[in-house]
């Protein structure tokens, strides 16, 4: 999710506040990676507590003049203080209102957070003293700290009492206005510390890799005399002291406080917010359940569909690319399908056996859309097979809020650190608004997934964070039933006729695609556009660059009744709420390309995991053809949030669609 740090500095600290200066903003560009759509800063003081944030990238921040000025305001005043800051990715309360952006100032507390609170508004429900003022999940988090403080309780009981309320993801760091004390918590265990208590400083960050990137600039080397990374793991948290750097350690099942310094404050201190005061109050887009003039836009096909000729064995029509039927109407498909041969729980353990973690660190990567299959593969992977797992999710923009707080409800649970790479979101959304519009004007199902070429650098990072933590095992959850041939076949490219990856095409299919597309950009100039780069390296990442990576589900078998309702059961997983399906709920493109598909060829990849699930023996043709019915039915809120996010007009561009001759 977000990047948060921050660094203590003691009077008499060996490190000049250039020095220290140099090392803010380090950290701001290095946590940058984690969200880039607003970012601040909170400096206590022996004086104050002086906030500053706003809606843009910490990059960009760090150059402004109000942040410089904010910034030298401070550090000409005192040698002692206490940094916390944050790089934010927007998950809940749109940024463009100041103050859902971080830190967050709640009842004397001053706070960031890393992860998401699925249940914010049952908690504001229950605690009903506690005033809600804000969008953004943190707040709850704040309020409920403070909310036991005023009980008489200590700060660790405090803390200890909100972890237990609080369900979904969170990593914390609070300054208070009573007491020198830093707050340190985390039950996914998304922080690491560092300090040189001899050199009066102490540094904190989300990432390993954040603090050792840090500790290898000149600067700060130091800091390395005697100092280690150490995480703070999952359950537990710290209180330091910043005055003396003292620190504690404390459990969230510990029964008894550790003793923790109380060095207070005379009298509180003052929270300055000197953020920009928000210039209008943004309007979520999100649809209108109850639209029924926009609604009714969307069409149903299903009985002209019906009419179309099927394969007598699976369910697809004949207007797949490449199908041919045989004189008992069975397709191609179905005579050449290799069935599922899964290795085996006992072949898995041996393979994983030489990467287990001796030492309760991090032992493998696994991919974490938020959907199904990945929410069961970290599920199994950390609970079945003890594994110890990070977690790791590239939003381009496009994983749904729903994908997000599934994510959070696992991590949260599991004790799972998550790292979320995000890309320039908006840029991407940019990118997706001009090649939808470039489509609309020369519309081909072939073209149809430069709609999600953004997401393909998903690999590119994920080589790059195994690299960066030096861990050697990559796991994914890819059902092998998902495949979908036809969208390369709609490029002319013959179906494969195996169950390999898509990005295992042979050299002379990556040719013939590229050239497809090439031909296409050339009859409709509109595609060369400021996106073509990021579509250049989408294809890159997806077909070029090493894919060394473990299915779980080449060694376990898939099972949809044990999957979706382990997931409801033990994580309180969230399903859409419209469809009944739960296949691409957290991918915010997927409703809108499969009504394309279906509107237009009459099938989509609906039909093609459901023929699967025949000729695996899991469906029969009948359960598939009523679940087809309904899985390929238009789903108006989740395609409006598409063209609300991206920018399109949602009216022209149904009708564009619409208007598309058929293949049916």
């Amino acid at each position: 999710m977000c990047g948060i740090f921050g660094i203590l500095v003691t009077e008499n600290s060996d490190f000049s506040p250039v020095i220290i200066k140099r090392m803010l903003n380090s950290l701001f560009k290095l946590s940058e990676s984690r969200g880039k759509e607003s970012a601040g800063l909170a400096i206590r003081t022996k004086e104050a507590i002086q906030v500053y944030k706003a809606p843009i990238a910490a990059s960009h921040l760090i150059h402004t003049i109000r942040y410089k000025q904010v910034i030298n305001r401070v550090f000409n005043c005192d040698r002692s203080m206490a940094i916390i800051g944050h790089s934010r990715l927007v998950t809940d309360g749109l940024q463009t209102r100041n103050n859902n952006n971080q830190p967050v100032i709640k009842n004397g507390a001053v706070g960031i957070h890393n992860g998401i609170i699925v249940n914010v508004t049952e908690l504001f429900k229950r605690f009903s003293s506690m005033e809600r003022r804000y969008d953004v999940d943190t707040e709850v988090i704040l309020s409920l700290i403070q909310e036991f403080r005023n009980e008489r309780k200590s700060l660790i009981t405090s803390v200890q009492d909100t972890f237990r309320y609080i369900e979904g993801a969170a990593s914390i760091a609070a300054l208070f206005d009573d007491t020198n004390n830093v707050l340190l918590a985390t039950n996914t265990g998304s922080l690491y510390t560092c300090m040189n208590q001899d050199a009066g400083i102490f540094v904190f960050a989300s990432e390993r890799y954040i603090l050792e990137k840090l500790l290898k600039k000149r600067d700060f080397k130091g800091l390395l005399a005697i100092a280690e990374i150490d995480p703070v793991k999952p359950w537990h948290g710290n209180i330091i002291n910043s005055d003396e750097l003292d620190l504690k350690h404390f459990a969230f099942n510990d029964t008894v406080d550790p003793d923790i310094p109380q060095k207070g404050i005379s009298e509180k201190l003052t929270i300055n917010d000197l953020s920009p005061v928000d210039s209008h109050v943004a309007i979520n887009p999100r649809s209108k359940p109850n639209d029924t003039k926009l609604r009714g836009l969307l069409i149903d096909t299903s009985a002209a569909v019906s009419k179309l000729r099927r394969c007598t064995r699976c369910v697809l029509p004949e207007t797949v690319p490449g199908i041919e039927f045989d004189e008992d109407g069975v397709c191609n498909f179905c005579r050449n399908y290799k069935r599922i041969n899964v290795n085996g729980e006992y072949a898995l353990k041996e393979i994983i056996a030489p990467y287990r973690s001796k030492n309760g660190e991090p032992d493998c990567i696994v991919a974490l859309s938020g959907g199904r299959d990945s929410s069961y593969a970290l599920h199994h992977i950390k609970n079945v097979l003890k594994m110890d797992p990070i977690a790791y999710t590239y939003d381009w923009g496009m994983v749904t809020d729903l994908a997000r707080r599934n994510q959070a409800r696992l991590c949260g649970e599991l004790g799972v650190e998550h790292i979320v790479v995000s890309a320039d979101i908006n840029r991407k959304r940019r990118n997706i608004r001009k090649n939808v519009n470039a489509w609309l004007k020369k519309p081909d199902l072939g073209t149809v997934p430069l709609f999600m070429a953004g997401d393909k650098q998903y690999f590119y990072y994920m080589n790059k964070l195994a690299k960066q933590t030096g861990i050697g095992l990559i796991i994914f959850g890819e059902n092998l039933l998902e495949r979908t041939d036809f969208k390369s076949g709609f490029c002319g490219i013959e179906p494969q006729g195996d169950l390999d990856h898509a990005y295992t095409l042979s050299s002379r299919k990556k040719l013939k695609l590229a050239s497809y597309y090439g031909k296409e950009f050339l009859l409709n100039p509109s595609y060369i556009n400021s996106s073509i780069l990021d579509t250049m390296a989408a294809f890159f990442s997806y077909y070029l660059i090493p894919h060394q990576y473990l299915n779980l589900y080449d060694y376990i078998k898939w099972d949809e009744k044990k999957i979706v309702p382990t997931l409801i059961k033990e994580y309180n997983w969230e399903v859409a709420e419209d469809t009944i399906s739960t296949w691409r709920i957290g991918d915010g493109t997927a409703p809108f390309y499969n009504y394309i598909y279906n509107l237009v060829a009459g099938f989509t990849e609906n039909d093609t995991f459901r023929s699967n699930q025949i000729r695996e023996g899991v469906l029969t043709r009948n359960e598939a053809l009523e679940n087809v019915l309904v899985d390929n039915k238009p789903r108006y809120e989740s395609t409006k949030w598409y063209c609300d996010t991206n920018g399109l007009d949602f009216v022209k561009t149904i009708k564009t669609i619409n208007s598309i001759p058929k293949l049916y």
